[in-house]
């Protein structure tokens, strides 16, 4: 069905509504019409990493962990395996006259928003810091959610929170992002006009903030003269939950719930997440907003059901609750979490011998924890598998003993009744003297950091306070590390931490974010070598010794890769690989030319600047896989252009490639650049083309790292 097809349709329902009716469906949780065949509709479905909080369903890694991954494809297929599940779900529940929250079919994810600061505790919902990467994973994991059976939507995806919404969770209901207008076009807008523009995402979350003074849930700006003008976006409109209640109540731009749902619905908000739009009648009885508003809204929504096939016969009403938590989807939740760790360092200690270490010793808080696999907004797996299950399955298979020790808390000393603080401290050292390896399991989870509200934390609202581990995981680490045996940490976590007090004792680092409910098969299939880690970092790794700007300033200054001014402990794109991927070889062409002009390091010779700036560029990257594995690996083109004052400080990310090389193979892969690319964003927001030349960085990690990964071109 097209968007004209189902539009005509829901005129011609929303036409037979009085106007009581049609307000009614304003709320998110819709109430049944039976004189005109409506069945009553939740709204409220979550699937930021699998279906969430409606009972089993496949978990994949946290969206931060699929943001390591680099894999449009990947997130595509995951996409559509949860639209699978979550009809399938739908097909059931409904069936069995369950209409309630989390049983629908209108997903609110992904979250699409820059994670601008580290200890933004909401970080891990994103797919990071860059906002090419957030705008390639946010169109993919859009076009597999709302994948099209019979002519009809599976699921109907959500981009949120519109707009320039990353912390502080604390003041998030009052807060006012003060955004000048090059970073909200540079950084904050990117992927949302992406996800518009590109893969047609169905509806749009405004966030609780003001930006720029405007609730964005009812920002003329953001809504009307961006969203819906300038991009012509012609899905629905959704605000987060209760944050039009926050107009009136902490914002203080209305002067009652009548004013803030009149003055939301009037600027565009469709849909109310919370209770305000209950007084709409009383609202528009008293003239401050009209039918035609009304009916506007209800028309938009009524289009997605549509769209969604609710009042239609189709396949998709057969798609049957087998899918939920299938081999097929739990392979897949499996390949995500292999892709998504990143190794920060290893010491020719991975992969494991099998014949070395014939005593292993896993150790600490997250080594058997089945809440450090799902991060936030998670389903229930079909089974969950920790790391300390992974590791020791592989350990039974191949004759190598496991001690294991909880250790510690993981941010709280034992409740009283326990004899000292560090009560678990001499079992973990006992275990670590008693084995030839140690692998410690540290890190976070989210109890330690989400959303405001959603958990009960250590930390302010679910930010993080600095970057480093709770006091209780330092004082273990210190333990271990005074028993002097070869040592692997495993991290866990949604956000940035900073280990380089560890880094010189610890023979390797794997950062496994929140891995999903496969993640101990995967992260044991690499520490053994059955799997290469191939993820790369989407957020920098700070060191947590240069302070921070205050998380309150959303000035981009000494923020992400392109505006840091000082070296962090792992950059943007950094991740290794047990295989030894180079590039022997780049050449660049313009997108329509057939032959490319071959360049090594600094080349005598290539078309003209304004060429690429006009046309695009395309990029043939020769690569080899000298290692002793196959791999897969990123390649990444990282672009900075020169001679104008409006470029970002350091170079950004210009076109990125999940490659996969057998051992001592080698091949070329293409990568364009679109001429947009070649544009810098002026004080004013607006797109200059430069007349002079660019630096582009061809590597496989970030060039500001090592100089030796990468080839050094001038246009």
């Amino acid at each position: 069905m097209t968007r004209s097809e189902a539009k005509q349709k829901a005129q011609a329902l929303v036409k037979q509504m009085t106007v009581e009716e049609a307000a009614s469906q304003l709320k998110y949780d819709a109430p049944a019409i039976p004189r005109l065949n409506i069945p009553a509709y939740n709204w409220w479905n979550e699937a930021l990493h699998g279906v969430a909080r409606a009972g089993t369903a496949t978990c994949f890694p946290q969206a931060i962990g699929l943001g390591a991954t680099f894999d449009p494809d990947l997130l595509e297929r995951i996409g559509r395996a949860v639209s699978l599940e979550a009809r399938a779900k739908y097909n059931a529940y409904t069936a069995h006259g369950d209409r309630s929250r989390y049983k629908g079919l209108t997903m609110w994810a992904p979250n699409i928003n820059i994670f601008r600061d580290p200890r933004w505790g909401r970080g891990q919902e994103t797919f990071g810091e860059e906002p090419l990467l957030t705008a390639k994973l946010g169109c993919a994991i859009i076009r597999g959610l709302q994948a099209k059976i019979d002519g009809f939507l599976t699921t109907a995806a959500c981009a949120k929170h519109f707009a320039a919404h990353s912390g502080p969770e604390a003041l998030r209901h009052e807060f006012d992002a003060r955004v000048s207008e090059k970073d909200l076009r540079e950084t904050y807008l990117p992927a949302f006009e992406a996800c518009v523009k590109e893969a047609g995402v169905e509806a749009v979350m405004g966030a609780y903030n003001r930006t720029n003074g405007e609730p964005c849930c009812a920002s003329n700006y953001l809504m009307n003269q961006v969203l819906r003008e300038e991009w012509n976006f012609e899905g629905h409109y959704v605000s987060d939950c209760w944050a039009i209640r926050d107009f009136h109540e902490n914002h203080q731009v209305t002067n009652s719930p009548e004013d803030s749902a009149a003055l939301a619905l009037k600027t565009g908000c469709d849909l109310n997440c919370g209770c305000t739009y209950e007084h709409l009648m009383a609202a528009f009885k008293k003239g401050k907003i009209t039918e035609k508003d009304i009916r506007r809204s209800a028309v938009r929504l009524f289009t997605t059901r549509f769209l969604l096939g609710m009042f239609d016969r189709s396949s998709l009403d057969q798609i049957p609750y087998q899918v939920v938590g299938c081999k097929e989807h739990l392979n897949l939740a499996y390949e995500a979490a292999v892709k998504s760790c990143v190794l920060l360092k290893n010491d020719n200690i991975l992969p494991l011998s099998r014949e070395k270490y014939r005593t292993i010793a896993v150790i600490g808080p997250n080594a058997d924890s089945a809440t450090a696999l799902v991060g936030n907004y998670h389903g229930t797996p079909p089974r969950t598998i920790t790391l300390l299950e992974g590791i020791r399955g592989l350990c039974d298979d191949y004759g190598i003993a496991v001690h294991y020790s909880q250790g510690c808390n993981l941010y709280h000393p034992p409740r009283v009744g326990r004899p000292h603080e560090n009560y678990g401290a001499a079992e973990s050292v006992i275990a670590a003297e008693n084995a030839d390896l140690v692998i410690l399991c540290l890190g976070l989870d989210a109890t330690l950091e989400g959303e405001q509200g959603d958990t009960g934390n250590e930390f302010a609202a679910g930010d993080r306070p600095d970057l480093l581990l709770p006091k209780v995981q330092k004082q273990l680490v210190e333990s271990i590390i005074a028993v002097k045996k070869p040592l692997i940490l495993l991290n866990a976590s949604g956000s940035p931490m900073d280990l380089s007090a560890y880094e010189a004792d610890a023979d390797a680092i794997l950062q496994v974010w929140y891995p999903g409910g496969e993640g101990g098969r995967a992260v044991a299939d690499i520490l053994f070598g059955l799997a290469s880690p191939g993820g790369k970092l989407p957020i920098t790794f700070y060191d947590n010794q240069n302070p921070l700007p205050e998380m309150t300033d959303y000035s981009m200054k000494d923020r992400t890769h392109r505006y840091l001014t000082k070296k962090p402990w792992r950059p943007f794109g950094y991740g290794l690989t047990y295989g030894r991927v180079q590039i022997t070889q780049v050449s660049c062409s313009l997108l329509e030319d057939a032959e490319g002009v071959s360049l090594r390091d600094v080349p005598q010779a290539s078309p003209d600047y304004r060429d690429f700036a006009q046309k695009g560029l395309l990029c043939r990257v020769s690569c080899e896989n000298t290692g002793d594995f196959d791999v897969d690996d990123v390649l990444q083109l990282y672009l900075h252009v020169e001679g104008t004052p409006f470029e970002v400080p350091n170079s950004r990310l210009a076109a990125f490639r999940r490659i996969f090389l057998e051992k001592g193979k080698a091949a070329d892969f293409e990568l364009s650049i679109p001429p947009a690319a070649f544009s810098v964003i002026d004080e004013t927001g607006r797109p200059q083309k430069p007349l002079e030349g660019a630096v582009l960085y061809a590597g496989f990690c970030a060039p500001e790292f090592s100089d030796e990964e990468a080839f050094r071109l001038i246009l």
